[in-house]
């Protein structure tokens, strides 16, 4: 696998490794600067904390790692085609990271070049069996679509990941997967690690009991291998980056209205192969409601974003934050890929507050603990309901939002599908993220705008999905 201290910079890396040998804690090893933020780091467990002090505003320009959607699915059917895909502007998350090393695992050919992911394929039934467990780590992603890919192959395989992971239920992908015939097993038929014994699939119409993009994409990406067509129908609208990816490398799917359907490869007519691709791969727009977020907290400030990805499905939350009355306004959109692509322009506002229910709870679900966070800070506060789904990501996020505000002084009432923030003022306090990436950025931010200072602990989670959050968070605040 590839290691954590991959995808920090070099300048980082040496500092990190000048304190070790030195046998030091570090203060401030990310950055020498004074500033809004100090980080202390205790290497030898690999453990970092940074502390916030309110910032007045956020200034300046800012370019987006990858998005993190596009950059798994793009390097699962990478691995599938036939021949070397090029994908620059690729993800710096860890998780995607786990993705990539589950796929060189499996046979795929992988280099990476600073953002630039280089991965051979050799065809959809060119991977080969691991003598290893593959490991997810962290990533709910890897684990749920690699089970569809690994489903209809050959050999059998085992998938694992790191404790969080293996809390997470598996059943509602091993559901549809099986009765498409697929031999898949689990620990309490329910969590990781996953044995599949990849062979025969059949095609199925599979109406979905609840929304999920990750189930979705899991079953599209077994109807690969399996024979006949196979369609899945939403209860509600979920991301689309599979069935936008599928067309870029020619696979034969098709979509007319919440049922999406593909044919098995072996099934489809002309050349049964994937095409190999050369994309570049947008900003991720989970990791620009942050830097939105904040930037609307801080009167003075005045912060463009650029190259971000605006995909319909996702961008419900540049609607949502709008009607709260954030400044946001979106420039130079243009398609790229199958994907919209523009610039986001923000600057400090008033923000109203408002209700997150129903289906928009599906289209923002990785949104909702910075939307909750924002809530003390909103006219009429913040209300999430439906959204019990939040109680098995990374971490318990309802609870542990929960628990964080009311540390900051927050008035927040937790219930089993959501919780209701309210209009307070918020102080200081110890965060403790529970190693949840969207934990640890949402608090950070709040903390900009709160009164005293804010100790983030374990913040270098934060690198699941963004390793330069709090290196760029503190830029823009200078």
């Amino acid at each position: 696998m590839f290691p954590w201290h991959f995808v920090f910079s070099s300048q980082e890396k040496l500092a990190r490794r000048t304190v070790e040998v030195l046998g030091l804690t570090a203060i401030g090893c990310g950055s020498l600067r004074a500033g809004a933020f100090v980080r202390r780091a205790k290497l030898a467990n690999n453990v970092t904390s940074e502390i916030i002090q309110p910032i007045k505003a956020l200034s300046g320009g800012l370019e987006l790692p990858g998005d993190k959607s596009i950059s798994h699915r793009y390097a699962m059917l990478a691995a599938l085609a036939n021949g070397s895909s090029e994908l620059r502007n690729f993800a710096a998350a860890r998780d995607c990271y786990s993705t990539l090393g589950c796929l060189k695992s499996l046979g795929a050919g992988v280099k990476i070049e600073g953002s630039t992911v280089q991965i051979a394929g050799h065809g959809a039934r060119g991977l080969k069996s691991s003598w290893r467990t593959l490991d997810a780590e962290n990533s709910g992603t890897t684990i749920r679509l690699l089970s569809g890919i690994l489903s209809g192959q050959s050999f059998a395989s085992k998938i694992t990941g790191d404790g969080s992971l293996q809390k997470r239920p598996m059943k509602r992908v091993m559901t549809p997967l099986r009765e498409m015939g697929a031999d898949i097993r689990g620990r309490d038929e329910n969590f990781p690690p996953l044995e599949i014994h990849g062979g025969k699939l059949r095609g199925i119409h599979y109406q979905m009991p609840m929304a999920s993009a990750q189930v979705k994409s899991a079953v599209l990406l077994a109807g690969l291998y399996a024979d006949g067509e196979t369609s899945v129908t939403e209860p509600a609208a979920t991301r689309d980056h599979t069935e936008l990816a599928l067309l870029e490398f020619d696979a034969p799917v098709r979509k007319s209205g919440r049922t999406t359907s593909i044919q098995g490869l072996a099934a489809s007519s002309g050349s049964a192969a994937l095409r190999p691709i050369s994309a570049d791969i947008p900003g991720d727009l989970s990791s620009a409601v942050f830097f939105i977020a904040a930037a609307s907290l801080l009167p003075e400030s005045n912060l463009y974003i650029g190259n971000v990805g605006l995909n319909p499905t996702r961008a419900a939350i540049l609607d949502f934050v709008k009607q709260m009355g954030a400044a946001v306004s979106i420039v130079n959109l243009q398609t790229r890929h199958g994907e919209l692509v523009g610039d986001l322009s923000i600057k400090g506002a008033t923000l109203k507050g408002g209700v997150i229910s129903g289906d928009l709870v599906a289209l923002l679900i990785d949104e909702l603990p910075m939307l909750a966070a924002l809530g003390p800070f909103t006219e009429q506060g913040i209300e999430i309901r439906d959204a019990a789904e939040l109680r098995v990501k990374e971490s318990d996020r309802i609870a542990a939002l929960a628990e964080n505000l009311k540390r900051m002084d927050a008035a927040v009432e937790e219930r089993p599908d959501g919780l209701r923030v309210s209009p307070s003022r918020l102080h200081g306090a110890e965060i403790d993220p529970r190693g949840d990436h969207r934990i640890a950025m949402a608090f950070a931010v709040a903390a900009l705008a709160a009164s005293g200072e804010t100790r983030i602990l374990d913040a270098g989670c934060a690198g699941v999905s963004y390793p330069r959050f709090f290196e760029e968070l503190r830029r823009l605040a200078e």
